[in-house]
């Protein structure tokens, strides 16, 4: 699967160079941080880092680590979500919202036995999300995507409920426009 279309709906996004002073992350480059960007052995300077680093480590680190290409396979929204999740979030925090969710949706252990929330993707999370898809069909995985969407928009606003600096970002994220 290609997910280069994926990768440029992001970059339409996370659009160049911004050192804003209450941004917890401090300067970033077509959203990638600096410390993600020295993580990924970039040393220069952020206003200089190419978007072909910043692709290459959309597609390690946000896409296939944390297995999201998987959830995509089995739907291409859902998977477009954690994704988008985990860039703004973490990986680790959009698997868990994933896992949450089906263990909620986890009717008399219809799907088995809940997940532990790890905020990892597994094979086990994979059997859920895919016996869940198959149980709840189409309308399951516009409900899913909905979920996610509302734990996704209740963490942003504890975010800014709790720091007032960050409300300078809450309408960027709740509206995806950054």
């Amino acid at each position: 699967m290609n997910f280069d279309k994926i990768i440029d709906s992001i970059l339409a996004v996370e659009k160049g160079y911004v050192d804003h002073p209450n941004d917890r992350g401090g300067p970033t480059n077509f959203g990638i941080t600096l410390a993600v960007a020295r993580a990924n052995g970039y040393q220069g300077d952020m206003r200089s880092m190419p978007e072909s680093l910043a692709r290459s480590i959309y597609a390690q680190r946000y896409i296939v680590e944390p297995k999201f290409d998987q959830v995509a396979a089995l739907d291409l929204p859902v998977g477009h979500e954690l994704i988008d999740t985990g860039v703004n979030m973490g990986p680790g925090v959009a698997a868990t919202f994933l896992q949450r969710w089906l263990n909620g949706f986890n009717t008399d252990n219809r799907m088995g036995g809940d997940l532990f929330a790890d905020g990892r993707i597994g094979p086990q999370s994979l059997a859920m999300l895919t016996a869940f898809l198959k149980w709840r069909g189409p309308l399951g995985a516009q409900t899913l995507l909905k979920a996610l969407n509302c734990v996704q928009g209740a963490r942003y606003l504890e975010i800014a409920e709790n720091n007032k600096s960050q409300r300078a970002f809450l309408f960027g994220w709740a509206s995806g426009r950054i």
